[in-house]
């Protein structure tokens, strides 16, 4: 990327490097995936998370059996409870008043009675902070969408402003916890060998995120970026944190790693990003590998694909192959994360004299600071029926913006 001229348009108020100008929000938005709270609520989330894929109930159940095993309830939302409390105090030790609100996009609290309590509430300026730290349709541009959508379909439109916080994969803030949680890994897989009798048995870091169509993956982020690119911008995303990471841990010298995905869906046919976790696992057994500690680098918080696809899943495959097994937390309300998402957004947030609470873009990894403004098209996914939905926080956004 080439290096950003921060010269604000004054009819737009965003740079050439999609920086925006500061300006004075009045909430916070926290938008997250949401999940369901009982076993009669898994179904019809599934239903919502599905919606307009044509997937029969009986198809959904071999999902539910994830969450049923659970008690039907999704840790992600007692997750971002906690998350919005941690805001709400880090914000309030800093002296910011600045109400945090919570939406989801597929479970209760949804996204547009939230935007309704925001607006009846007086508030008219919204910068929102979504719990997914990449590039790619589902981990940005979908949230934009659900906001585009919800300000039309809730009439705000024009009666609300609504900006976003910049992926923020290569925050300090995100990036730290993970470098914590690697390097107590790599001790504990060399206790549990040595324990086993094999001290100096090969260990394998095994960074992990979702998998997405490949069709997805190739229209991630910007084109002339990708373009620039030997692979697509999410995985490249994600390349460049586990560098980072692996920069800053000592003990991670001359251990082999890879990066794998998980928690593929949809119909077998559709190419998905691969190796899948648990065949890569295997491979690196069939190699010699003895133990494995699997860093969740592009998850946010210990919900459900973390709890089912690694700690039950992944576990279970690396138990089958005699595999010593650490899996390393996720950012969740690290205290270093936390004050990483208000340092983010006081990057926004115009103070007294119109300048920034906080100058700069904290980055700890290649392809970062990323945007403020998403590309026209950054991302985007043609619905079945032909239409590309409304979004915010983009060049091309007729939403959520400032009305003339």
């Amino acid at each position: 990327m080439q290096a950003p001229q921060h010269v604000f348009d004054p009819r737009e108020g965003y740079d050439a490097a999609g920086r925006m100008a500061p300006k004075p929000y009045d909430a916070l938005l926290l938008a997250s995936f949401g999940g369901p709270e009982g076993q009669d609520d898994v179904i019809p989330f599934l239903r919502n998370v599905t919606a307009g894929r044509g997937i029969p109930d009986e198809r959904l159940e071999a999902v539910a059996t994830h969450y049923r095993a659970n008690g039907g309830i999704s840790p992600i939302n007692a997750q971002n409870r906690a998350l919005k409390a941690a805001l709400e105090a880090e914000l309030a030790a800093r002296g910011l008043e600045l109400p945090v609100y919570w939406g989801n996009r597929n479970w209760a609290p949804y996204i547009q009675p939230t935007l309704r309590q925001i607006h009846a509430d007086g508030h008219r300026r919204v910068l929102m902070f979504s719990t997914s730290a990449y590039a790619g349709y589902s981990s940005c541009r979908q949230y934009r969408e659900d906001l585009g959508v919800g300000l039309r379909e809730t009439g705000l439109e024009g009666q609300l402003e609504v900006d976003k916080v910049r992926q923020y994969f290569d925050h300090p803030g995100f990036v730290e916890p993970f470098v914590e949680g690697l390097a107590a890994g790599l001790a504990d897989v060399r206790a549990q060998l040595a324990a086993a009798g094999e001290p100096e048995g090969p260990i394998r870091i095994v960074f992990t995120t979702h998998s997405i169509p490949t069709s997805d993956a190739e229209a991630a982020g910007p084109r002339e970026l990708a373009a620039e690119l030997d692979t697509d911008v999410y995985s490249a995303q994600h390349l460049s944190v586990a560098r980072a990471i692996l920069a800053r841990v000592p003990e991670a010298e001359g251990v082999e790693w890879s990066l794998v995905f998980q928690s593929r869906s949809g119909a077998p046919h559709v190419p998905w990003l691969e190796p899948d976790i648990n065949d890569a696992l295997t491979g690196y057994a069939a190699a010699g590998t003895r133990g494995a500690v699997v860093v969740p680098i592009g998850f946010v918080s210990d919900h459900m694909e973390v709890v089912w696809d690694l700690d039950t899943e992944a576990k279970q495959t690396c138990a089958d192959l005699g595999l010593a097994f650490h899996r390393v937390p996720t950012a969740g309300t690290h205290a270093k994360f936390v004050r990483g998402i208000v340092d983010m957004v006081c990057e926004r947030l115009a103070g007294p004299d119109g300048s920034a609470l906080l100058e700069g873009r904290a980055t700890e990894a290649e392809l970062g600071p990323w945007f403020d403004v998403c590309r026209a098209n950054c991302c985007v996914k043609v619905m079945r029926d032909g239409t590309v939905r409304p979004t915010v926080a983009a060049v091309d956004s007729e939403v959520g913006v400032p009305q003339a």
